[in-house]
């Protein structure tokens, strides 16, 4: 059994924990971006309900408040 020179060791600097580390890398980006297409579904999603709420708001503002809604 030898013991590796620093010649023999690979160029990069993590050795050979870099395609491990790319992995990592790789499954962490995917991740990343399925959060953000969630996260932009359920905004989607949120906007239609939004505006009715909205909606629904200023006709109670029109009957019970006694005026007309201030768009804010």
């Amino acid at each position: 059994m030898t013991i590796a020179s620093a010649a023999d060791l690979p160029n990069s600097a993590y050795g050979s924990f870099q395609p491990v580390l790319d992995l990592q890398a790789a499954i962490i980006q995917s991740l990343m971006q399925a959060q953000q297409i969630q996260l932009q579904m359920l905004t989607a999603w949120q906007r239609p309900f939004a505006a009715v709420n909205q909606e629904l708001w200023d006709q109670w503002v029109v009957h019970f408040g006694g005026g007309v809604p201030l768009d804010g």
